[in-house]
């Protein structure tokens, strides 16, 4: 079968395309004919060894699938050859079989395109998480996402409001915060010409926000921080910008609010139960269209190192689909 292997750290130009053996399932494990294969921004930042999950070499980016259950292990019970799954594999996606651990395959209903139930599991779940679990988000509170235009991001003002609030997207452009309008923001701030804490205050009447969804890191993070209300909760999503902020403490003192640090990864290594709840929530809502992953682009294996690139590039609105 094809995979993308990345066999030494670097650019995802030093991606290969190669024939490797298919896999065979270990005992709690199901191998899935991949249909869809997702792609993140911290695929571009496991091929180069700056992420916390550190795979050995070689291994192929990529991990969210979705697609066909081809064969499952001695020990898995529920799945059978032919289901239609998606699933979280870490890493290791980007192949035309994936063997992955069964407690972290999921159901997809009848008629929904593998290309959407590949957008869900990482983006939607972390974003699902993140407002659900972590911040409480309740209806009429307000909402700020940064980076707003990016796969979380989409994902954090669809379930946003979904979940009721009042969604402020925060972006670097205007052609960005167009597209975050189209997908329900009710009002958007660009933090490339404005100022994000004056912004935010603004648009808040003084009182800041209640919610801060945080996947950029960097500068903009002890504006947003700034930017909260009383009691407000600021999310640690990720760092995308490249640099990890240091705060200071005084502020979450003075704001009386709650810096919450959001591990899906880990969440989902330790609550798969909890993880299936909310795949379920999030398939639900697909179905009845309450959430409409956008996809940016569907691409052929081969397309993988551009596709990569495009994230490195900040190219991306929405969801890249690789499609074997």
């Amino acid at each position: 079968m094809k995979a993308v292997l990345c066999k030494s750290f670097g650019p995802p130009e030093d991606l290969v395309i190669e024939e490797i053996d298919a896999p065979q399932p270990g005992p709690d494990e199901v191998v899935i004919a991949s249909q869809a294969i997702g792609l993140n921004f911290f695929d571009t930042l496991i091929i180069q060894n700056k992420y916390q999950f550190k795979p050995e070499l070689p291994f192929s980016p990529g991990a969210e699938v979705a697609g066909l259950v081809k064969a499952v292990g001695a020990n898995v019970t529920g799945f059978a050859e032919g289901d239609r799954v998606m699933a979280y594999s870490t890493f290791g996606a980007c192949r035309e079989e994936v063997a992955v651990d069964a407690r972290n395959v999921i159901p997809v209903p009848e008629g929904l395109d593998p290309a959407i139930a590949a957008s869900l599991t990482i983006t939607y779940g972390t974003s699902l998480h993140a407002l659900k679990d972590r911040a409480k988000l309740q209806a009429g509170e307000t909402l700020a996402v940064l980076g707003a235009s990016g796969g979380v991001g989409q994902s954090a003002v669809e379930i946003g409001k979904a979940m009721g609030a009042h969604v402020i997207a925060c972006a670097s452009s205007d052609d960005k915060l167009e597209f975050c309008r189209g997908v329900g923001a009710d009002e958007t701030l660009n933090y490339a010409t404005h100022d994000l804490k004056t912004g935010l205050k603004e648009m808040t009447g003084g009182k800041g926000v209640d919610v801060v969804y945080d996947p950029v890191g960097g500068d903009l993070a002890e504006a947003a921080l700034r930017s909260t209300a009383w009691q407000g909760r600021f999310l640690v999503i990720g760092f995308a910008a490249g640099d990890i902020p240091k705060i200071p403490l005084n502020l979450v003192l003075l704001k009386g609010c709650d810096m919450v640090g959001v591990f899906w990864g880990s969440f989902v290594e330790r609550n798969p139960e909890h993880h299936a709840q909310n795949c379920s929530i999030l398939l639900n809502w697909c179905v009845d269209g309450t959430i409409k992953p956008h996809i940016h682009e569907r691409i052929k294996l081969e397309d993988t190192p551009r596709a990569l690139r495009a994230f490195l590039n900040r190219e991306v609105k929405g969801k890249i689909i690789v499609e074997p």
